[in-house]
């Protein structure tokens, strides 16, 4: 994909607009929710975004389309297997959990689903600890998609391999971009002007002045505690 995609990469220090939002309710699954508190290391801030031209699907139809192909959008290394909900639709309080070769497999549950967008927290035994975010919008007269994670190492072995070996986290980016570009080919398109990859790093845990200073849309802090 390198070859054929561009691809444009920052990295750089992030803020307390870079946590998520406290916006859904864990108390029914408590006992397995693995938030950011838990986690280890830094947190990741990190958005990837295509501009789809060539298809005349609105924003939910997309989403829709996504919702019950996610295997089809999904990368090989990676399959989505539901153990929650009923099959062909996704909706909130769904589970799945995401198989990948090695010791990478993760538990997810929907935690928001609206007509352009789904959300999903990682559960225990999950390599990361966090929240991702899928969503499409207009773009001029085309489509944007874009995926937006908040997350940390699911613990220091997890921290090893995501921040000091690197290794995790260039397979999470590469999941994800090759998510974009095939959730293009199924909206019947193909990007434009390559994919934007973006990471923000954030000290864990933040410093005490950003612990209230809430999301970039002004929402609460979540630190999952």
């Amino acid at each position: 994909m390198w070859r054929t995609i561009a691809l444009h990469r920052t990295e750089e220090p992030g803020t307390a607009a870079d946590l998520p939002g406290a916006d859904y309710d864990t108390s029914a699954f408590a006992d397995r929710v693995q938030p950011l508190a838990a986690g280890s290391g830094p947190l990741l801030h990190r958005t990837y975004g295509v501009r789809i031209v060539g298809t005349g699907m609105t924003p939910a139809a997309l989403i829709n389309l996504v919702t019950s192909r996610l295997n089809q959008a999904s990368p090989e290394m990676a399959e989505f297997r539901k153990t929650r909900g009923q099959d062909g639709v996704l909706r909130e309080g769904d589970e799945f959990v995401v198989r990948m070769p090695g010791p990478w497999d993760g538990p997810v549950r929907v935690v928001r689903r609206d007509a352009t967008s789904f959300r999903l927290a990682t559960l225990k035994g999950h390599l990361e600890a966090g929240e991702i975010e899928f969503r499409a919008e207009p773009d001029g007269d085309e489509l944007h998609f874009g995926i937006e994670s908040w997350a940390r190492a699911g613990d220091r072995l997890s921290d090893l391999l995501y921040n000091r070996l690197r290794l995790a986290k260039e397979i999470q980016l590469n999941m994800w971009t090759h998510f974009c570009v095939r959730t293009a080919e199924l909206a019947g398109g193909r990007p434009q002007g390559g994919l934007t990859i973006r990471t923000r790093w954030v000290s864990w845990p933040p410093p005490p002045a950003s612990a209230g200073a809430g999301s970039a849309a002004g929402e609460p802090v979540n630190l999952g505690g």
